[in-house]
């Protein structure tokens, strides 16, 4: 019940509790299906109290073979000298019943309510005084096994009609309805009629639905009516073991009212209740409230209770089965603004946010996601960002268990760590294991919950993808695993693809990674590693070294985006450029590399007149100087190969400061 389960929560100081129980009261609160809100309002008396954390952890809860449920609030409670109510602690008729106060005023008749007013007050709440109402009193039958049951009984007489008798007779329903038989009861059919039959081709309107269920105790058909949020027009005692709601379906048709009914029955028994699948035509009879039945009343005990109506109770089934939140007012949201998640990279990602990088293959992507993962737990900087001392888990879908190691190894030596805080980076080794994605999510948020991650690295995507690459739909099914991977752990999700194949330099860094534009639109942060084109004593110097020249450029969601930042790769790490050396270095497969490509096929007598002609061009307007740049941008080459040109010609040009001046 739902009233004794609060009544334990009340009871319980959170200040008493450890943090596992106080975790097990979330999840008990959510397995009894209350909002997420009655946690966070009793967990506010702690000192320990985080704005934000309760919402958190509550989408971190699932359901087990074994969940948590209200019985542990009960327990803690008992444990802690709370007693439940005198008796069974089930709700009497007398009780109220309430509904989260959707409906104030839903509630049991007194006991001096009379049988006439009851039943009023129900005709008044399905019916339009001009409807045709069926039901059935002395029209019945025994059946071979001892039984009773209803005939056509009465479809002729209208709303209007009944209740204006109801007030002639206030002290006797047979006078308006008629004699019944005292050990058998009487039925009203709860969809108005068109006055000429009692099936379901005389139904006018569709509107409600019978729920019942006679395999749970009343208490328990009551506390899952309440749970479920049933938009219940009336609530009748059915006199005997059962509890009868007559509920909102609101279709326009027989066909949608069908439809509606199986969903709903389907809906209630995936959740606990299991219904009575008899009930499911719209002409079917329900018992009449104020007539007594074996001593004991058909009663009215509630009237629009739960949600408004069928369109109303979909909202609440959607949150239900996918997990949707509430709809929120601004106003009240900026007055209590909630905390932003703390920077995980500065500048670039945050705490439960998800990061991609792209690049094209072999360009040294796991190395880089490796001295991230370091970054992170020794709190070092990373390409330049500082980042937050956390933990990491590394799922490694490509690289052999030994050669992962000892890349780490290597990476730490390389970096001058001598005592690595490795206790802080944990290692899941997969090669060879890997499933899908969506398969593998759910063992890998098991397995990390409690850990305390604040950053799950995923190397390389490709390993788990699912679906077709370059299909919106099935991507943006993909990506959402990275969505669940980031509510359900709190992590950030940080993970790599590949570039689509052919020249990208001239691509914005968001547009390279291979396949459908999800990858780039979906995370909060991507960031793109590309080639740069090295040309005369940097590209000698380089290829000596074995080292390649790389640019990250940024697409970013919650910062403005970097700088692009260049760097080397020179294994096993990557090094920032300290100088200007690669400032003007295209991109591999851009315009500007393809000229400065074409420029070193030119010989030395024309690549010397394209820059007589490009000065002339340029000083048309004697007052300015000319510049590299001028003269860059005129031939469509970068800084680095005019200044290259310029050289070959130091009888002509100087070049002092970026100005060129002839000689």
């Amino acid at each position: 019940m739902d009233n004794l389960l609060l009544s334990a929560l009340s009871a319980l100081d959170v200040r008493d509790l450890s943090y596992q129980e106080w975790m097990n009261v979330g999840m008990a609160l959510q397995h009894e299906g209350y909002a997420c809100a009655v946690w966070d309002d009793w967990s506010h008396n702690d000192d320990r109290y985080h704005p934000g954390e309760c919402a958190r952890k509550w989408n971190t809860f699932h359901g087990s073979g074994t969940p948590i449920t209200g019985a542990t609030i009960v327990q803690l409670a008992k444990l802690r000298g709370w007693k439940p109510f005198e008796g069974t602690g089930a709700m009497d008729w007398n009780d109220a019943i309430s509904y989260d106060g959707r409906e104030a005023g839903a509630h049991a008749p007194a006991p001096t309510v009379k049988p006439t007013e009851e039943l009023a007050q129900y005709i008044r709440t399905l019916y339009k005084e001009d409807e045709y109402i069926g039901y059935v009193t002395g029209d019945v039958r025994q059946t071979d096994d001892g039984g009773w049951e209803p005939l056509r009984g009465v479809f002729s007489r209208t709303a209007g009609e009944l209740l204006a008798s109801l007030a002639k007779y206030p002290d006797d329903l047979g006078a308006t309805i008629g004699d019944w038989k005292p050990h058998v009861g009487a039925w009203i059919r709860f969809n108005p009629l068109d006055g000429k039959g009692a099936s379901d081709r005389n139904v006018t309107a569709f509107r409600y639905a019978l729920v019942e269920s006679d395999v749970l105790p009343i208490q328990e058909q009551l506390a899952a009516y309440q749970k479920l949020e049933l938009p219940v027009a009336c609530l009748v005692h059915s006199g005997g073991k059962s509890v009868h709601a007559i509920v909102h379906i609101d279709a326009p048709d027989e066909s949608e009212y069908r439809k509606r009914v199986l969903f709903m029955y389907s809906f209630l028994a995936a959740h606990g209740l299991v219904v009575d699948q008899a009930n499911k035509n719209p002409s079917r009879l329900s018992r009449l409230p104020g007539v007594d039945r074996n001593g004991k009343r058909q009663s009215l005990l509630a009237v629009n209770t739960g949600r408004k109506s069928w369109i109303d109770w979909m909202d609440f089934v959607e949150g239900v089965e996918f997990n949707l939140p509430e709809l929120e007012q601004l106003d009240v949201l900026l007055a209590h603004k909630p905390e932003l998640p703390e920077e995980l990279i500065k500048g670039i990602l945050r705490s439960g946010h998800k990061m991609l990088i792209s690049g094209p293959s072999k360009a040294g992507k796991s190395f880089l996601l490796m001295e991230l993962a370091i970054a992170i737990t020794e709190g070092r900087r990373w390409l330049g960002f500082p980042c937050r001392k956390g933990r990491v888990l590394y799922v490694n879908l490509e690289i052999d268990r030994a050669s992962c190691i000892h890349r780490f190894a290597n990476i730490y030596n390389a970096l001058g760590i001598h005592n690595p805080c490795a206790d802080r980076l944990v290692l899941w080794n997969l090669r060879g294991k890997a499933v899908p994605l969506d398969k593998l999510v759910p063992q890998l948020v098991r397995r990390v919950r409690d850990q305390h991650f604040d950053a799950i690295i995923i190397d390389p995507i490709y390993k788990v993808i699912t679906g077709d690459e370059n299909s919106a739909s099935d991507m943006a099914f993909f990506c959402n695993q990275f969505d669940r991977i980031c509510a359900e752990t709190g992590c950030a999700t940080i993970y790599c693809h590949h570039h689509s194949k052919g020249d990208l330099g001239n691509r914005n860094a968001k547009d390279r990674a291979s396949g459908s534009g999800v990858f780039a639109r979906d995370p909060d942060a991507q960031l793109d590693i590309i080639e740069l084109q090295l040309d005369g004593d940097a590209k000698y110097e380089a290829e000596a070294r074995g080292r390649t020249a790389w640019r990250l450029e940024s697409s970013l969601r919650e910062f403005q985006n970097i700088i692009p930042v260049d760097f080397w790769f020179e294994y096993p790490l990557h090094t920032l450029e300290r100088s200007t050396d690669l400032s003007d270095a295209p991109a591999k497969g851009s315009m500007a590399a393809r000229r400065t490509a074409d420029g070193k096929n030119l010989n030395r007598e024309q690549r010397a007149d394209s820059i007589r002609m490009a000065y002339i061009a340029c000083s048309i307007d004697p007052s300015k100087p000319v510049t590299v740049a001028d003269l860059a941008a005129y031939l469509g080459l970068s800084d680095r190969a005019v200044r290259d040109r310029v050289k070959e010609m130091p009888d002509e040009f100087t070049n002092c400061r970026g100005v060129v001046t002839r000689a």
